[in-house]
């Protein structure tokens, strides 16, 4: 199992303002309805629709918001909604994955497509990055949870393949990994060691990172961050690593 890293930019957080929390309920809302739709509308026999929901009551999202969700995949009138995963290379040569949820394919091909091209990237066929990518399960906790020795070792006794520890006191946290098929186990697992999780989702991690510059990293970070505005894109993944005093840069 791998020691600590402080690596904030494997994954691109957001703040957290009122504007930015009410797009995140949006797009939870909508892996719900979707996982209700695909299977049975009880979490208790529906894996995805189980872990969209646990996700939402990490981000303190309402339960009413989250049975509302549930109940619209059996209205007739509910839209109809597909995922979709792009693939393609940013600035610099780093890899991108967007996985979108999306009730008009065209619309939102036309988008990703204008965006990465805009801001110096090009979208590719897809598989053409995935294999620089493992598919797992990711498990985070606040630093308030423990630290990264309690965490570690509360790991290693739910499963876990692995943990990364970022003390920055705004945006840390601890980030363990397991397989996609043990993420729900483990989870189990660590939540009566550490308590609720703020999160747990299936991911797409980086097998390796790619070294990017101030400026290449500027147009990425842009390039990232308007993709993750979009209303059908659920989530973003880079392989790309800045120095503390790039990033630093662009957060002043």
């Amino acid at each position: 199992m791998a020691g600590h890293s402080h690596a904030k930019n494997i994954m691109h957080r957001k703040g957290k303002s009122d504007a930015a929390r009410s797009k995140v309920f949006s797009k939870l809302a909508r892996e719900i309805t979707v996982a209700a739709k695909l299977g049975a509308p009880d979490p208790a026999f529906n894996a995805r629709l189980r872990l969209a929901v646990a996700a939402a009551r990490a981000q303190s999202m309402p339960k009413d918001n989250i049975d509302r969700a549930i109940k619209k995949a059996t209205g007739s009138d509910g839209e109809n909604y597909e995922s979709i995963r792009y693939e393609g290379y940013g600035p610099g040569g780093v890899a991108i994955i967007v996985e979108a949820l999306t009730d008009n394919r065209n619309r939102t091909a036309s988008n990703v497509r204008s965006t990465f091209s805009k801001n110096g990237g090009a979208l590719g066929e897809t598989n053409s990055v995935a294999f620089m990518f493992d598919r797992m399960g990711e498990i985070f906790y606040p630093l308030t949870a423990g630290n990264a020795d309690k965490v570690m070792e509360a790991a290693i006794d739910a499963g876990a393949d692995d943990v990364e520890t970022d003390e920055d006191e705004e945006e840390g946290g601890h980030s363990i990994y397991t397989s996609f098929e043990n993420m729900m186990d483990v989870a189990a697992a660590l939540e009566k060691s550490l308590g609720e999780p703020e999160s747990v989702k299936a991911i797409w991690r980086p097998q390796n990172n790619v070294p990017v510059d101030g400026d290449k990293g500027a147009t990425l970070v842009k390039l990232i961050g308007i993709l993750e505005d979009d209303d059908d894109i659920q989530d973003v993944y880079a392989n790309y690593e800045m120095s503390d005093e790039d990033l630093a840069k662009l957060q002043g």
